[in-house]
This record gives structure tokens, sequence and C-alpha cells, in this order.
């Protein structure tokens, strides 16, 4: 389907969608829209009478079968209820000159300015942080993939999905250089909800929708998926299961992941990434393992190394870091991983 900017883009995902449970229809019932968005909705399974949501323009269609670990609302939540019952931790974290504050102190403080909508600040405050978190190395081969995805997309015509989107750093690049519609997902509706004002913030709102839902069993129609493309999100997909099955079911295309991969003799890594059940796609050799089983061709492409080291802790919140990993210095492989249909 040929994609206008200007067309409604409720008949547009709408089309796209059916249930992630029995895969049959979905009849929608909408409560509210603006301007050609669908704002409040339920969309009902014509087969098993499964409702799912649309809230405050975010289409939700999680089941209710697969647990899930929303890391993203467990830590906004701790660290503003957090603040509230601890003023004078607040004021050490936002009053004070924001260069003094330990990285990962400073990337807490971003994450609250999001919380109150204040974007501009936050943003800048959480590329201040990244720059103090992360080697030089580790940004420049992680960009690098960025480039190279947007340099790829320009081979697909239409919307762009994109899977496990976290705080839409891809998306936003997709949007901001090449101007394409894009269906950012995740299966935390908090994430999706502070992304959906941050888009509003830029004024970019038009070009994004918002699905919730679990990557191991999606709501797309089989086949629907021209392009998708993940910022080192199969990675951090917890007990993946069946996940690249149920992506070639709905990829028509091309799948573009961003990835890093540890190397495969890095004891010390290896037994932390075992411990949290990662081991999947977190090596290179696995990964491609579990592609070529799951009938995918797939290859890595624009290869980059990189020195990672463990993020330090913060100074406010005891024991807290950025990142889970790694937890030794190590050099990673940052990658575009490449796949189709076999």
């Amino acid at each position: 389907m040929d994609f206008d900017e200007e067309e409604n883009l409720k008949k547009y995902v709408a089309e796209l969608l059916e249930c992630p449970i029995c895969h049959h229809q979905l009849y929608w019932k909408i409560d509210v829209e603006s301007m050609d968005r669908i704002e409040q909705a339920e969309a009902i399974c014509s087969g098993c009478e499964a409702m799912y949501p649309v809230r405050d323009g975010i289409g939700i269609l999680l089941t209710p079968d697969l647990s899930r670990n929303d890391t993203w609302e467990q830590v906004d939540n701790q660290v503003v209820l957090y603040l509230r019952d601890h003023p004078d931790i607040e004021k050490q974290l936002m009053d004070g000159p924001v260069e003094k504050l330990a990285p990962t102190d400073q990337q807490f403080r971003a994450m609250v300015l999001d919380e109150l909508g204040q974007f501009a600040e936050g943003r800048k405050t959480e590329e201040l942080a990244n720059s103090n978190l992360y080697t030089s190395e580790y940004l420049a081969a992680w960009n690098s993939q960025f480039e190279y995805v947007l340099e790829n997309l320009n081979a697909f015509s239409g919307p762009i999905v994109d899977l496990a989107s976290g705080r839409c750093y891809l998306v936003e690049k997709i949007v901001s250089q090449l101007r394409r519609p894009v269906i950012a997902t995740d299966f935390s509706p908090s994430v999706l909800g502070r992304n959906r004002k941050y888009f509003q913030f830029l004024g970019w709102d038009d070009f994004v929708s918002f699905l919730a839902f679990d990557a191991r069993k999606t709501p797309f129609k089989k086949g629907a998926i021209e392009v998708m493309t993940t910022n080192v999100g199969l990675a951090n997909i917890e007990d993946p299961g069946d996940l690249l099955s149920e992506l070639k079911r709905i990829i028509s295309g091309t799948l573009l992941a961003v990835s890093h991969f540890y190397p495969e003799d890095d004891d010390v890594n290896r037994k932390a990434i075992n411990e949290i059940g990662l081991e999947a796609f977190t090596y290179k050799k696995s990964a491609l393992q579990y592609f070529s089983a799951s009938g995918w061709s797939a290859k890595v492409e624009n290869s980059y190394a990189a020195r990672a080291l463990p993020t330090p802790p913060s100074v406010i919140f005891e024991g807290a870091r950025a990142d889970g990993l790694p937890v030794a210095p190590t050099e990673l492989e940052w990658c575009t991983l490449r796949a189709s249909a076999a």
C-alpha cells in the first residue's frame, strides 16, 4: 500500500492489524478521534472476542498469556516515588549544576526532566550523560549503525515498523532525516506514552504511530511488513522462544537490526549474560544460528569494533548503574544484522 503523509492514520494502521491471540479480524469501536488519529477506542476480535484498547493514542495489543518485565515503568515509578518521599535527594539530583553529577545521575536527571515534560533540557542532559557513560568509539560505532540503516531504508517505500523502540532513538533519526512514517512499538505502554509526548513536542507526531505489544506474539497480519528495524532490540527481549518465527510470519521483506555482539571468550561478561538469560542474541554465532534455524537468510554488515566499559555507579542512588552490562571491560562488535526470508 502506498502511504500518503496526509492519509488517515487510523485506517492505515488498522489495515495491518489482527488479533495477536487467534489472528482473526479486529473490529474497531472508535470513541475519540483527533486530527485523523485514534485517541480512545476498543478493537474487538471477531474470533475470540478479546478486546484491545487505544488509550491516549497508544494502541495496546498485549496478550495475557506471556509474562513480561516492564523495567521502564519500574525504574520510572521507583525514581519518581523515591524523590517524592525524599525531597532532599530530589534537590541534590535536580537543583545543582548538571556537570557536577555522576554520569548515571545525569541520566536519572534526564529521565525526570522527560517525565516533567521538559524535553529540551532532558535531551540535552541525556546527551551529556551518554558522552560520560560510554567511550567515544562505542558512540561512534553505534551512530554508524544508525546512518547505515537510514541509508538502506531508502530502498523501501512506505512505512517502517520499529521493534522494541525503547526511547525511540532510531525512530527519531528516521523521522528527522527521512521524514518517513514509522510505527514505534514496545511492550511498555508507559515508555510509548512518554515517547508520544516527546514527538508532539518536536512537532513530528503526525509521522509516528504507537503500538504496545509483545514481539513474541504480534498483532500484525501475515506478511504485512515490508521493512522492520530495531535498535539493539533483539538482545533485550527476555525468553525469546519463537520470536524469529513470529517475525518471519509478519515480515515480507527485510529486518535491519542494529546489534552489538560480545566476544565468545569473555568469560566474566558471559556469566552475567547467562544469569539474566540474554545470551541468544548477544553472541554473533548464536544469533546467526537462531536466524538460520527459523528459516531466515541473515548476515552481519557494517561491523565496527568498540571498547565498552561498565557504566559508573550512581552517587545519589546507591548501587544503581545506567546499564547492567558489561560488568567488565570488553570489546563489542557493533553491526547491522540484515535478515530476510530464506
